[in-house]
């Protein structure tokens, strides 16, 4: 079985303040505890501020993006050894608005991938397709070229057992659109089957979120579907009485069978 798990993005959104007020409020909503794992990823510069306020909780911090390069002369990048510092357990690499504002390359985001790792935290490698590639039939073609750097690599299958993935589908990011369970797990399990035929067992053990508007009211239907393993939040994450919602209907879908 495994563990679900919910990630907060909070994007670029709020000042110190609202940063720790937030963190505070989900700390307290789930203070009882969780059969999910669960974890919130702020702006870099409030990483500190959230990082302090979530000690000694089972809430893990997680950053949006990185660098590939360990260190040098990359003005504006942070390093993996600059987020262990704040003992971050979790990376996004390849979001989508990375992909789609910042030119991030398929071969880039597979090479964060791999330092996140090096560095001993777990990568949160996100894939989707836009709108004219679903309505163009091209949803799995992009996804593929979205892995296939990965695949290739010589130690794929180490890599993917020590990362999760994110399906992402790019028109409901933001839209207020959201894909169905049936569509959503028609790419999970599409995306569990590649990674099949590198190891088999990998893709067993290996969790699959979905990140495309995840609400208190739908989450529940998503996570019943038997390859998604948890959420990539957004919008959501911004309201702790809607985050802890959520993380409750991925708790329940833990006894799924």
């Amino acid at each position: 079985m495994r563990k679900p798990l919910v990630l907060g993005n909070w994007k670029m959104h709020g000042t110190r303040e609202a940063a720790r007020s937030l963190a505070a409020a989900v700390r307290a909503g789930l203070a009882s505890g969780s059969a999910a794992d669960v974890g919130v990823c702020p702006p870099f510069v409030f990483l500190d501020q959230v990082a302090a306020v979530l000690a000694g909780s089972a809430v893990a911090l997680g950053a949006q993006t990185v660098s590939q390069f360990a260190e040098g002369a990359y003005t504006g990048e942070i390093s993996c050894h600059m987020l262990r510092e704040f003992d971050c357990q979790y990376v996004l690499v390849g979001h989508c608005e990375r992909r789609q504002w910042f030119g991030e390359s398929p071969e880039a985001v597979i090479a964060k991938l791999a330092a996140v790792i090096a560095a001993g935290m777990v990568p949160v490698l996100c894939v989707g397709e836009s709108l004219a590639a679903r309505q163009s039939g091209d949803t799995f073609a992009v996804i593929a070229s979205q892995l296939e750097p990965l695949l290739q690599r010589a130690d794929a299958a180490a890599c993917l057992a020590a990362s999760v993935i994110a399906y992402e589908p790019v028109w409901a990011i933001g839209t207020g659109e959201t894909a169905t369970p049936a569509q959503a797990q028609a790419v999970h399990a599409w995306i569990r089957a590649a990674v099949a035929r590198c190891n088999a067992e990998v893709a067993t053990q290996m969790r699959i979120l979905y990140g495309g508007s995840v609400k208190p009211d739908n989450a529940a239907a998503l996570f019943a579907e038997v390859d998604i393993d948890g959420g990539l939040i957004g919008g959501a994450a911004l309201k702790a009485e809607d985050f802890c919602a959520i993380v409750a209907a991925a708790a329940a879908s833990a006894n799924r069978s």
